[in-house]
């Protein structure tokens, strides 16, 4: 009878552990083949874009990354630099590259319109009011976007798009946090991103925002503040309303540089946070990403089954796949970059736990309560779309 026990034990452990693994393959496969760098695409089409900068603070790419706003190939743009405070010492940077770039339509917009408690939100609105053309992106300070990044953009944007958007990836390591930031950020959140986009089921990621006047119904974007993130607030405004995320691929990169591990985890617990509130069934199905509990359920299968050097082949496999997608994407993919994966995935269960004890986030100061209940957009735009009443039953089961 024990003997039965153990061989039953070895079969569930054993499947589980490959069940896991194959999501984790296939996965893996969705992103390589999304993300692996290609020229860009012609355009039928350029439509004029407003480029609205959201900046907070210095950073330590700051005048890199704001240069890049003038330089894309791209005919018809302007350039909208967004700041809440007149004394932001990041003010003198935009019109130090302003001035460098007389060429380029651009403004400085010092300001916000309070909507909500989402600082970033609250920034967004004055570039919104303002901007001079139906298109709106907006993009995050510390993000570095290439030449090419208004054409990716505009390659995706069909009258069928509620939102554009892109993965945030990491670039530049400079120091080992930094790596673990990478890890985190490339071959696993950026491969759940794509998996998801794969199934019908893409999600929008705040670093790229691209929004089109009359395509949402959004007026000063004060429907956005029904959630604490403004970018899980346009997920499932785009649902309600029939429209899709469209992912632009391959993504684009934030360089990192020299990150501590004290704000490696303040971002991780903080976009967990995050997702926990807006999409808490989601959320539950987090606790067995990494390559934790799968390695796991492979030790305990290959013991059982008497064969111990099973779970390093099988650890190998799990890692050998991602070190190869990472190398597929030209992403940071050295022996450092797999020692971060594998130290990624011993901290996944902490992040995921903080996540689910943290009330509130902090972001450049400011304090965002969350609450596990997604029904502001939902009650907003009832009726809009056939995914109006499924988000009326989310609602009402999360009161």
């Amino acid at each position: 009878m024990m003997d039965l026990v153990w061989s039953s034990a070895t079969v569930i452990a054993a499947a589980g552990a490959l069940a896991l693994l194959a999501i984790h393959l296939v996965g893996l496969a969705l992103m390589a083949r999304a993300c692996a760098p290609r020229p860009s695409p012609p355009l039928a089409a350029a439509p004029p874009i407003s480029v609205a900068r959201i900046l907070c603070g210095l950073e330590p790419h700051s005048r890199e990354t704001l240069e890049s706003t003038f330089l894309y190939d791209y005919p018809v743009y302007e350039a909208l630099f967004c700041v809440a405070r007149a004394d932001d010492p990041v003010i003198d940077l935009a019109r130090a590259a302003m001035a460098r770039h007389p060429h380029v339509p651009a403004r400085l917009l010092v300001g916000e319109i309070v909507v909500g408690a989402n600082p970033k939100l609250n920034n967004m609105g004055l570039a919104w009011r303002e901007a001079a053309h139906q298109r709106v992106v907006f993009v995050d300070s510390n993000l570095l976007t290439p030449p090419c990044y208004l054409k990716r953009l505009a390659a995706v944007w069909a009258d069928d798009v509620g939102v554009v958007s892109s993965a945030p990836v990491g670039a530049r390591p400079q120091s080992a946090a930094a790596e673990l930031e990478v890890a985190f950020l490339n071959t696993h959140a950026a491969r759940w991103q794509f998996a998801a986009a794969a199934c019908g089921r893409g999600f929008a990621q705040g670093k790229t925002l691209g929004l089109r006047k009359g395509a949402l119904p959004l007026g000063d974007l004060r429907p956005l503040a029904a959630e604490p993130a403004e970018d899980a607030a346009l997920t499932r405004l785009a649902e309600a309303c029939g429209k899709r995320v469209a992912l632009v691929a391959p993504p684009f990169a934030q360089p990192l540089g020299r990150r501590s591990f004290a704000a490696v985890w303040a971002r991780q617990t903080r976009w967990a946070r995050l997702r926990r509130a807006s999409f808490p069934g989601l959320y539950a199905c987090e606790a067995l990403a990494g390559g934790a509990p799968a390695i796991a359920l492979a030790a305990m299968a290959a013991t059982l089954a008497g064969a111990p050097a099973a779970a390093a082949i099988f650890a190998g496999v799990w890692y050998g796949a991602e070190w190869a997608a990472a190398r597929r994407c030209r992403w940071p993919s050295g022996a450092r970059a797999v020692l971060a994966m594998a130290a990624r995935d011993l901290l996944l269960p902490a992040v995921w736990l903080a996540g689910l004890a943290g009330g509130e986030v902090r972001w450049r100061g400011a304090t965002v309560a969350l609450s596990i209940a997604p029904r502001g957009v939902a009650r907003r735009f009832a009726g809009a779309a056939p995914w109006a009443a499924r988000l009326r039953r989310l609602a009402r089961r999360q009161v």
